[in-house]
């Protein structure tokens, strides 16, 4: 089962005891996945979708808050293996009314309706050569009072999910989005899930508006509002794995560069204290840096600190990292006299 499906799962088993968040839920199901579809003489509500625990969902968010019966018809889709599409249809003109009403929805479906229908009939350029087309009305924004409550505005966002939602498995990405159809709605939504602080922002894709939330730790807070709490628990389990191995995989990083810092700095140590040695030999030098010289050469993988505890007296990490500065600085004169010398026997031979 996926993540988002687990989700949806367990949102599907929230019921709310008040009315009224239910009715705030059933709204947004409504207006992110309800259609009114229009015949020639009538017309019905239709809920659609793939998931049988969200089906079952809308049909007892109805039935227990306006103890209204709905039809339920299954679709197999011959095509993709274990594949269903669940339709709710309600035909009841009255019991359609009442939802609307009471779900904030009813002013404009009313002015939509009025709109395709002329006398109680479809209007005629809505045929074709004699029966009556099919149109698919959807509904739009209800009123801000469905939301007015934290509570309500907490089941209007399950809803939301429930109906248009999906999420990413936590595993591979942290991505919650909602499809919306309009810029509108998109908008709407984005400001009720921001009244929880979460920073949801929206992207158009192809025809349809996303809003979507790519913060683990805002995602959480999302679930949390949601009241989806062993999703929840869920994702904090895998945020938790993934902030741990990326914090090993940091500090193995930051050890092997260390690593590759000092390796580098002993070899261009040793290149300069051979080069000093070829030239003009160790023995003209002073005495601590004689013996750092050859502790170098003689023990390459050997730290600073453990340079410095082999002489005699011990010097600290600082003490070892100055001399060996004088043997570059060293180094590097000579090699600047060694080419000065051969620039002069060369023009000397021209």
């Amino acid at each position: 089962m996926s993540f988002s499906k687990a989700v949806k799962e367990e949102l599907s088993h929230q019921l709310s005891n008040a009315r009224h968040c239910r009715l705030a839920e059933i709204t947004a199901i409504l207006s992110f996945e309800g259609r009114i579809i229009c015949t020639e003489a009538s017309y019905y509500l239709k809920l659609q979708t793939e998931n049988l625990d969200v089906a079952r969902k809308y049909f007892t968010l109805i039935r227990k808050t306006f103890n209204i019966n709905i039809d339920i018809s299954v679709k197999t889709n011959s095509t993709v293996k274990d594949n269903r599409t669940y339709t709710l249809f309600l035909r009841d003109s009255k019991a359609i009314d009442l939802i609307l009403q009471a779900a904030k929805l009813a002013q404009e479906a009313e002015a939509a309706l009025g709109a395709l229908f002329q006398d109680g009939r479809l209007r005629a350029e809505m045929k074709q050569g004699g029966p009556a087309k099919a149109v698919s009305l959807e509904l739009g924004i209800a009123d801000p009072v469905i939301t007015q409550n934290a509570c309500c505005k907490r089941a209007f966002i399950r809803g939301a999910f429930l109906s248009s939602g999906s999420m990413s498995d936590p595993k591979k990405a942290y991505h919650f989005e909602i499809v919306l159809s309009s810029l509108q709605k998109a908008e709407w939504i984005q400001e009720i899930i921001q009244t929880f602080s979460v920073d949801a922002k929206i992207v158009k894709r192809k025809k349809n508006y996303i809003v979507y939330v790519k913060e683990g730790s805002q995602i959480v807070d999302l679930l949390n509002v949601m009241e989806a709490h062993v999703a929840l628990m869920d994702l904090e389990n895998v945020r938790i794995l993934k902030e741990m191995r990326n914090s090993i995989n940091r500090q193995v990083n930051c050890e092997a560069a260390n690593i590759n810092k000092t390796v580098t700095a002993a070899s261009k140590q040793i290149d300069d204290i051979i080069f000093i040695r070829d030239n003009v030999g160790l023995g003209d030098l002073a005495d601590g840096l004689e013996d750092i010289a050859r502790l170098r050469v003689e023990y390459p993988e050997a730290s600073l600190k453990e340079l410095g505890a082999m002489l005699c007296p011990p010097i600290g990490k600082s003490g070892v990292n100055h001399r060996l500065r004088k043997l570059s600085m060293i180094a590097d004169q000579l090699r600047e006299h060694k080419e000065e010398k051969s620039y002069d026997n060369e023009g000397n031979s021209n």
